[in-house]
Parts: C-alpha cells; structure tokens; sequence
C-alpha cells in the first residue's frame, strides 16, 4: 500500500494506465492485501487519489478510476461507507460525460454504492443534489439513476416524498432531454406507488393533463 500510496499521485497518464492494472490485481487477491486496512490516513490518500482519477479529462484514466473504486467497494463494503462523500460529487460529474461507456460506469458504481456499501436511501440523500447539477447531462443521469435503483430495489428503501420534488422540478428543466427523463422517472415511481404519486403531483400544481 505505501508502494500504491505514492504512485496513485503519478500525472503522467501511461503511468497511471499501469499502477492502475496493478492496484486491481492487487485488490482482487486478498492473500496479495493484508495491509489494506492497516494505515486508515494511506487509505484515505489513495482513495483521494483515485477520486481525482475519476475527474481526470483523459477518459481512459477515468475509466480505470471508476474500476479501481469498484474494487475498493467489492473489498471493503460497508466499510467503504466513509467515503461516499467524497465519490459522489465526481460520480455525478462523470454520469454527465460526453462518453456513453464513462456515463453508464459512473451509474453503475453508484448502483454499487446502494448494493454494497449503505442503504440507497443513504446514497439518494447526498446524490440528489445533482438534480441541480449545472451540466444538462447529469441532471439527466440522476433521474436516470432513479429509474434504475427503482428497477433494482422497488420503492421500499427510498422515501420518495423528499425524491418527487426534484423530479417534478425537473418536469420545466430548459433542456428537453432532462424534462423526459424526469417523466421517465415518475413513470417508475407510479409504476410502483400507484395513484399516491398522481396525487402528490396535483398538490404540487401539476397541471391534471401534465
């Protein structure tokens, strides 16, 4: 770890692409990581690190941090738990990437956080900040987002009641692709709720035909 505590800090990007492929073999054999745990303060700087990955303008580099992140959450589970925080924020910045493949990743990391990590509502209380993301396409995601955490986990551990607002927000967002992606969601929510959502809706001041 003091050797992948040094080298995650590396900018040259073929460098990266290399301690990257290291770190998940590393991860993936725990007979090879005994010491993850052993230094919190070195854990904590790798996965600061990494987090910067995550940012990096090089989708590559982006790319194998949210793979590295994944490994971490299959590796510590819950005890991943102190970092949510500091993911999050980047993760949605990622689910509004120009790449497909880099959008869909960064969604699946965070369904990841939901399965292994803390509870979705857990995540859904710091994550839906995005809904006001400043960039189109991660507004998008998050509601997108939501549709796939209702796929996978029903509406039962979400209190949908502090997640409709948003959505009904987002329902006049400027960009269309946001607007259908909102009514995509409440889709969802009425799909599992029923009639209680078309209520909330009128007391919110949706028009009956909306």
């Amino acid at each position: 770890m003091d050797y992948f505590c040094e080298q995650v800090q590396q900018k040259d990007v073929g460098r990266r692409m290399q301690v990257g492929q290291e770190l998940l073999e590393y991860l993936g054999d725990p007979a090879r990581s005994p010491d993850l745990e052993q230094d919190q303060q070195r854990l904590d700087k790798v996965i600061d690190e990494l987090t910067a990955w995550v940012n990096s303008s090089n989708f590559k580099v982006a790319l194998l941090g949210l793979d590295v992140l994944g490994a971490f959450v299959d590796r510590l589970s819950g005890r991943f738990k102190p970092y949510i925080g500091t993911v999050l924020m980047p993760l949605t910045d990622r689910m509004g990437d120009a790449k497909d493949q880099v959008r869909e990743q960064a969604q699946n990391l965070i369904l990841k956080l939901m399965s292994e990590a803390a509870p979705p509502m857990y995540i859904w209380e710091r994550l839906a900040v995005g809904f006001k993301h400043k960039n189109y396409r991660s507004r998008e995601g998050v509601c997108l987002c939501l549709v796939a955490t209702l796929n996978i986990y029903g509406a039962q551990p979400l209190i949908l009641s502090k997640l409709v607002p948003h959505l009904c927000l987002a329902f006049g967002d400027s960009n269309s692709q946001v607007r259908d992606a909102a009514i995509l969601a409440i889709v969802e929510v009425y799909r599992h709720v029923g009639e209680k959502v078309r209520i909330d809706l009128t007391k919110r001041g949706i028009p009956p035909g909306r």
